[in-house]
């Protein structure tokens, strides 16, 4: 069952006790603006009208009281149902993360629900298509604020979308929790209400490979490296970071490319690379361009000893189907999630994902980021109590909030303040492999990569 669909915005309610002050308020000018002739008739008039305005104000505070402890069913939340807006790339270059963030999103409004809700109120999402455009993003976010009045927003996929969308929601006022989004890009203006809800930000992605490579025996290190990118905020940051951080260890460069977003044909980018016969390669990819990297080093008939993606090897099932069955072996990639984490709550997502996509199917790590960003924003609205934008970013600030990621954290521009995983393809299932605390396989590398199938 789907919690998402569209509906038309509806107006906020206005209380019965304001209501009720309003109306003592205009029956206390009314009494008070007779001319003085019968002072002892004015003088009772007034004490009633006093009276009356006096129990309103009480019937306020004891409503204010009742809400306040029956858990903050403030005004700000709207009407019964809380409908919670996002954007996100349902169709064109960014659709397939879009999808799976699509679902994750669904996995938690289910979930909550069927748990009483947020609030005590049931959640409804109004998702818009922003068709992997920056304009239409802005448009689908104003829109969402403006005519749909969700009184809550979640953010959408990559950090070329969420930048715009970001200032969308700072200039209203409104809090972004993105579960893709990490580009220092983003946080260059110092956000107020944007929350990053994965471990880290994009360059500290490169830091569990480097140091697992810092790690190795140093016949085993590679001694050159070829760095390729797509022109994409999150993406290309983690591959310059991995790059200084390998020159500085000395392994050098022998090819550096970076091409548009949108790419999906990188034959060209792989004979180039192949002729310089490289030891590492590291791609900062989305998708169909890291699937296409790595087929054409298929075809080439070239296989380097370590091979480093962004994203794409984290699609699990149809990274393996693009690539071809064991050509994923060896590969890595860094995450934040895993399904064989013991985080709290994971199990459940995994199920409720199966149970709404297909028994035995893995979800994405997008899946798992937009669940992680959706828990984020209900930990904070039910600390809150109401659905206080201002309050919910200040109380993000201050706390950490307990997902199936883990514990996550924020500083004052809401950059994460913790590490992620390094993955790697092992024999058709993806291992963690470091950290040491959140390995599923003891730490055990396949070092050099398999040669391709």
């Amino acid at each position: 069952m789907s919690n998402s669909r569209i509906r038309k915005g509806r107006r906020g309610r206005v209380s019965a006790a304001v209501a009720s002050l309003a109306v003592a308020g205009l029956v206390l000018t009314a009494c008070s603006s007779g001319d003085g002739d019968d002072t002892a008739s004015d003088s009772q008039d007034s004490t009633e009208s006093s009276e009356t305005q006096e129990e309103a104000a009480d019937d306020s505070a004891a409503e204010e009281s009742t809400t306040e402890e029956s858990g903050g069913m403030g005004d700000m939340c709207g009407d019964d149902t809380i409908r919670i807006g996002i954007s996100l790339p349902l169709t064109g270059d960014f659709s397939q993360p879009g999808q799976e963030a699509q679902r994750g999103y669904d996995v938690w409004a289910e979930l909550t629900n069927n748990a009483g809700g947020l609030l005590g109120r049931p959640v409804e999402l109004v998702v818009l298509d922003d068709a992997s455009s920056q304009e239409q993003v802005v448009t689908d976010y104003n829109n969402l604020i403006s005519q749909e009045k969700v009184p809550l927003l979640l953010g959408t996929f990559s950090s070329l979308l969420n930048f715009p969308a970001s200032t969308v929601a700072e200039n209203n006022e409104m809090v972004l929790i993105a579960p893709a989004g990490g580009s220092p890009k983003i946080f260059e203006p110092e956000p107020k209400f944007y929350f990053f809800a994965q471990q880290a930000t994009a360059p500290d992605q490169a830091n569990p490979f480097v140091n697992m490579i810092a790690s190795l025996p140093d016949d085993q290190k590679p001694k050159t490296a070829a760095y390729v990118s797509m022109d994409d905020p999150f993406a290309l940051p983690v591959i310059e970071s991995m790059q200084e951080q390998l020159e500085a260890a000395g392994v050098e460069t022998v090819y550096t490319g970076i091409y548009p977003e949108g790419t999906t044909n990188l034959q060209p980018q792989a004979a180039a690379i192949a002729a310089q016969e490289p030891d590492l390669i590291a791609q900062g990819s989305v998708f169909e361009d890291g699937i296409s990297l790595a087929k054409s080093m298929v075809q080439i008939g070239y296989s380097p000893d370590f091979m480093f993606q962004t994203t794409a090897p984290s699609f699990g099932a149809q990274y393996v189907e693009g690539v071809g069955e064991g050509n994923e072996n060896g590969v890595f990639f860094a995450v934040s999630w895993s399904e064989k984490a013991p985080t709290e709550g994971n199990a459940e997502f995994v199920a409720e994902y199966q149970a709404q996509n297909g028994e035995g199917l893995v979800p994405s790590e997008d899946s798992a980021n937009a669940y992680v960003a959706a828990e984020v924003l209900q930990t904070a609205v039910e600390a809150v109590g109401d659905c206080d934008n201002p309050a919910i970013a200040d109380w993000l600030r201050a706390n950490s909030v307990d997902t199936i990621l883990g514990e996550l954290s924020w500083d004052d521009i809401g950059r994460p303040q913790g590490d992620f995983l390094l993955a790697q393809w092992q024999n058709g299932t993806v291992e963690i492999v470091a950290p040491e605390v959140a390995t599923t396989n003891g730490g055990e590398l396949i070092v050099p990569k398999p040669g391709w199938q």
